[in-house]
């Protein structure tokens, strides 16, 4: 079962580039974020023409994030079921996709240290875990994926003091994800590669950070042990964000883990 993340940077800029990446990996399930659409202008019929069936959750110009599906598409829920009020962000949907509950989450970018959006990224991590807490164990198949938005570790940025004082990289944000993590998620990518391969899921546009390999991996897909015991691949496919039509790409790399289990 190949699962799937990207942030397309908007679903109406790079559809092409989008089927024209399914079509080639051929991924069971695909979480996608920053759609940038209304759920009336989501392309459910093109992924349909795929073979995906898919749910969506946006809100027009900003955020959304989506799930596609090869393999069913069940079980769909939208923000969080933690008691709270309705997040004012389109940023996670849930759904159960052959058995395996899986995520799509955009984790607010904070913009600076101490800025409103930053303490509105650490709650929104609490609302998170508080979700997983009511309404998940550990002990099932699931997967949260997406743009957290937050390098888990230093190795995981080009040069870490081109970071000092900024977002992504601090305390409070690794803080905030290693509570998510300890709730039952392990990083799938690191699990696969301890080291540091040098694989990086974004890249600033500016000054050719992706060809120069100056980025940040800030895309993960977590998963609970009854996954990860099954894990056999993690992948950054660089091949996605190369420009194959001349057309820019989105600032994120695509990711996907493949797990050795029945889709």
């Amino acid at each position: 079962m190949r699962i799937a993340s990207w942030n397309v940077n908007s679903l109406n800029a790079r559809l092409p580039r989008v089927e024209e990446w399914l079509q080639r990996l051929e991924p069971d399930v695909v979480c996608i974020q920053e759609t940038k659409l209304a759920n009336d202008s989501f392309p459910a019929l093109a992924f349909e023409a795929l073979g995906y069936s898919s749910a969506h959750h946006g809100q027009g110009q900003w955020n959304g994030v989506a799930i596609l599906s090869r393999v069913g598409l069940d079980d769909v829920v939208v923000d969080f079921a933690d008691g709270g009020e309705p997040d004012v962000d389109a940023r996670v949907i849930w759904a159960t996709c052959a058995g395996v509950r899986v995520a799509s989450v955009y984790v607010p970018n904070g913009r600076e240290v101490d800025h409103e959006h930053y303490h509105y990224k650490l709650a929104w991590l609490g609302r998170l875990r508080a979700h997983l807490d009511a309404n998940h164990s550990a002990d099932e198949p699931l997967a949260v994926l997406g743009d957290f938005n937050i390098a888990p570790e230093d190795d995981d940025v080009w040069d870490i003091n081109a970071f000092a004082g900024k977002t992504h990289v601090t305390p409070r944000e690794r803080a905030a994800l290693d509570t998510i993590k300890e709730w039952g998620l392990t990083d799938t990518f690191r699990h696969i590669w301890p080291e540091n391969p040098g694989l990086f899921s974004y890249y600033d546009y500016t000054a050719g950070r992706f060809h120069k390999r100056q980025g940040i991996r800030i895309d993960l897909v977590l998963a609970t042990q009854t996954l990860i015991d099954t894990a056999t691949s993690a992948i950054v496919d660089r091949n996605g964000r190369k420009a194959w039509d001349g057309n820019k790409p989105s600032d994120h790399v695509p990711i996907y883990a493949d797990f050795a289990i029945d889709a």
